[in-house]
């Protein structure tokens, strides 16, 4: 940390927001939260130089953000405005043009968004040497050329959250790698709603009341078919999967998601309605699992060059099948750690939990500056995993 007349003078790290969703609105909050931290810990002050979401973007005036402007922005975007409207807002063509006109040196891009929309402006951030943190699944989820372009960005590039949020999997699945110990296969639980579901499921609830009672709660996506697809699963998947090594595509995932196509161009209150045509045949699922002495679970599993997303029946003494409730769960069976798994277990969604997530993979590229998410790099997480 540097000296100025004896005080300790904080390290700006400019910062670039794609996305003031859920997940970026509280990413801006707990950084204002924790001014006081970064300096007195870290010597750090996060400085924002562009807010952005998908309609504008608000450039940081003259002389910078104040704190109370970047929380008037809060405020406008949670009472429902965009960028764009904001007295301060404009338009700009595409992520790609705020990361060729605001970037500058030592900037850090944050993708907060769920589009891939955001890969070109990744990708040149990454080309100038600029650092980048994803919440943002698809941009790792898009060609396999695109992973390879920011995961071989060594201290450059993290994207913890974007498998179980807070949890260390992507760090945990980097330190097996880099250490040469070869991963055998990756079972996981990655979807609070799903896991929901399938301990209903385990207590004897019918599929339609437990998909129903999830979407009354407010655990689904307002279409609850965003999540009994799997395809959100199989992003993370696949994102483990391309960090184990493997070289994968999309369409190579086999996804079961759990409602027919039949039902797929129905209305969300429709789809309701029908679900109890389902009953019957989650009722056999469970019943045939219960007699094998197993459990179903919604699960992903690696496994010999192929991955699966779907129900599938866990021996019930198994970290997955002692699983219930909405935590994420996922277990890495390698050389070492054989025949029992590493086990990581906890909160896997939460706009706070993951924000947090994000926000320590700013905090720690600021403090590392040889960390990245590629598959060489090391993070400590002893404390985290059981």
């Amino acid at each position: 940390m540097e000296k100025v007349d004896g005080m300790s003078a904080e390290r700006e790290t400019p910062l670039i927001l794609f996305g003031l969703g859920g997940v970026g609105r509280a990413l801006l909050s707990q950084i204002l939260e924790q001014r006081s931290l970064h300096r007195e810990r870290y010597g750090l002050r996060i400085r924002f130089t562009a807010l952005c979401d998908s309609s504008g973007a608000v450039v940081a005036p003259q002389g910078g953000f104040t704190e109370e402007l970047l929380a008037g922005i809060l405020q406008h975007k949670e009472a429902g405005g965009t960028l764009a409207s904001h007295r301060l807002g404009r338009s700009y063509r595409s992520p790609e043009t705020i990361v060729e006109e605001i970037g500058g040196p030592g900037t850090v891009v944050v993708d907060c968004t769920a589009s891939d929309s955001t890969v070109d402006a990744l990708l040149l951030a990454l080309k100038r040497g600029h650092q980048v943190v994803l919440a943002n699944k698809k941009p790792l989820t898009v060609v396999q050329d695109v992973y390879d372009g920011i995961s071989g960005s060594l201290g450059h590039a993290r994207w913890e959250t974007t498998v179980g949020a807070g949890l260390p999997v992507i760090a945990t699945l980097n330190r097996l790698v880099s250490s040469g110990d070869e991963i055998e296969r990756i079972a996981g639980s990655f979807s609070g709603t799903l896991g929901y579901l399938m301990t209903g499921l385990e207590e004897g609830r019918s599929f339609s009341e437990t998909v129903a009672e999830a979407y009354r709660l407010g655990y689904t996506e307002p279409d609850p078919r965003d999540d009994l697809g799997g395809v959100d699963v199989a992003r993370k998947a696949l994102i483990l999967a391309r960090g184990i090594g493997w070289h994968m595509e999309m369409e190579q995932v086999e996804v079961s998601g759990l409602y027919p196509e039949r039902m797929a161009d129905l209305s969300v209150d429709s789809f309701l309605t029908e679900l109890p045509s389902l009953d019957e045949q989650y009722r056999e699922l469970v019943a045939g699992a219960t007699a094998e002495g197993k459990v179903l679970r919604y699960a992903a599993t690696l496994s010999e060059g192929a991955c699966s997303v779907g129900p599938t029946a866990v021996a019930k003494d198994s970290p997955l099948g002692r699983l219930t409730g909405t935590d994420n769960l996922v277990e890495f069976y390698s050389r070492w750690y054989n025949p029992n798994p590493l086990v990581i277990q906890g909160r896997g969604a939460g706009v706070e939990a993951t924000a947090a997530g994000v926000l320590s993979d700013i905090v720690e590229l600021q403090g590392s500056g040889v960390r990245g998410q590629g598959p060489e790099t090391v993070s400590g997480v002893e404390d985290t995993v059981g």
